[in-house]
């Protein structure tokens, strides 16, 4: 008998697919507020969760990776009241098993359950998951950890892998896990990079060439696909293969068959495929900018990268391991942190991802020099002046004051100045209750308020004037 938990506020769909989990023979547990469901799951164990999109209290969709990330790890099964195609793409890109639209029949809820059933046995009654060799990828958040179930299922296979991610995600750092997890471990790992490819010379150093096939060719010269043979090829940034070149490397992807430039007869290479891409392959293919049936043999496993701002709960491990490891490559003693240099490391976005984040570390040590603690001022200024003006944005028309008009009518303002002015209003009425409450204890107010202390002083410097004496 399994146990289905089942997240829904409206009670008559609750009812409803607990009584078909009861007719097939499992116990059903209900929720009508997504907090209650999530709680459920980290305290109970569950093989399948029945998660509506909307409820009362936040968005389903969202609450997925937590959910796949607890203890028994269930399969999820969304169910909605309006159906939505990108919807259904975004949940099942996100691992959800079966995405349904309410009202659902007992044949329609019946055979997802069976089916995940069955998966779940399956998975049981296999191996014991392997211990990944991680080779540097850092962060256990829900994110990362649905990654990494991709890619020890993808080491337990010779299938062709696709790594998709913003540019410094580390999808490289994943291609070399890929293969030393692999049983090809021992072989060759032959990097690719599609972008570096000279175009004239595509051919000849994918697939080498034979003495005298062009002018300077004095002598054979062995290709990258024959350099993977027995090993893993990978691909990197493979939306840059010339499109002239992605015809013949499909049928090299088929066969494992090809001929050098001026060869006369076919060799062969045994190489497991890799590929990564930061660029939108389906979008490139509507454009006919990359061959359709080229990413079709590509994608067989798809391992997607979260962007490190997607992961804010990995930020200080990331943070923490570059720092020691730098710290050891430059012969330094290892150094602590500020709390107000954590505040700008967690609070940037870091569009480089964790390559950036790499370098700013380089410079934050390398300005630090012997001192022990890292402040805000060792890292570099672009990324404290992005935090500094996120903290600060422009300062809106102040309403009730008058504006100076010309003869001519002027235009209304712009919404966005009207909604910022409404935002600005909002946070200092908030801020003086808030202090308040606190009885003008400024740390016990920046406690309640669930803020960092340099956001709290930020913005009580910013509402509170010199000569108004709030609490405190």
């Amino acid at each position: 008998m399994a146990n289905i938990l089942i997240i829904d506020d409206d009670k008559l769909i609750c009812d409803w697919i607990a009584n078909v989990v009861t007719r097939l023979g499992h116990q059903p547990v209900l929720a009508h507020l997504l907090r209650d469901g999530l709680s459920k799951v980290q305290s109970e164990p569950f093989d399948i969760v029945f998660l509506d999109v909307r409820m009362p209290d936040g968005n389903g969709l969202e609450s997925m990776p937590k959910i796949k990330a607890s203890r028994t790890s269930p399969e999820i099964i969304m169910i909605t009241g309006r159906g939505d195609p990108d919807e259904a793409e975004l949940a099942i890109q996100s691992g959800a098993w079966d995405y349904l639209e309410k009202p659902a029949t007992f044949e329609t809820l019946k055979l997802p359950i069976i089916r995940a059933l069955e998966y779940r046995a399956e998975r049981k009654s296999g191996l014991p998951p392997v211990i990944l060799l991680r080779s540097g990828i850092i962060g256990d958040s829900p994110k990362m950890a649905s990654s990494l179930e991709l890619l020890a299922e993808a080491a337990g296979s010779n299938v062709n892998v696709l790594i998709t991610g913003e540019t410094g995600t580390g999808k490289e750092l994943f291609a070399k896990a890929i293969h030393y997890n692999s049983s090809r471990a021992k072989r060759n790992f032959v990097v690719v990079d599609c972008t570096a490819l000279p175009e004239t010379l595509v051919e000849s150093v994918l697939f080498g060439h034979e003495r005298g096939a062009f002018t300077g060719a004095d002598r054979s010269q062995e290709g990258l696909v024959k350099q993977a043979d027995g090993g893993t090829l990978f691909l990197d940034e493979i939306g840059e293969l010339p499109f002239l070149i992605q015809k013949r490397f499909l049928r090299v992807i088929q066969e494992h068959r090809f001929r050098p430039v001026g060869g006369r007869q076919e060799i062969e290479s045994d190489f497991r495929l890799v590929a990564a891409t930061n660029r939108d392959l389906e979008s490139m293919v509507r454009q006919g900018r990359f061959r359709e049936d080229l990413l079709f043999r590509l994608r067989t496993i798809i391992i997607g990268l979260p962007a490190l701002r997607g992961i804010p709960e990995d930020i200080k491990k990331l943070t923490l391991f570059y720092m020691n490891d730098l710290c050891e490559r430059f012969g330094i003693a290892p150094k602590g942190a500020s709390p107000e240099f954590w505040d700008i490391v967690t609070e940037y976005k870091w569009p480089g991802n964790v390559r950036e984040l790499i370098q700013a570390m380089e410079k934050a040590l390398l300005s630090a020099k012997d001192e022990p603690i890292l402040f805000p001022k060792h890292l570099p200024t672009y990324i404290r002046i992005h935090v500094a003006r996120d903290f600060f944005p422009k300062k809106p028309v102040i309403p009730g004051v008058p504006e100076i008009r010309s003869g001519a009518p002027k235009a209304p303002p712009q919404l966005k100045a009207i909604r910022k002015a409404a935002v600005s209003e909002a946070e200092q009425k908030y801020l003086k209750d808030l202090i308040s409450f606190a009885g003008g204890d400024n740390n016990k107010a920046c406690r309640i308020s669930g803020l960092s202390r340099s956001r709290f002083y930020t913005l009580l410097r910013k509402y509170r004037p010199p000569n108004d004496r709030w609490p405190g």
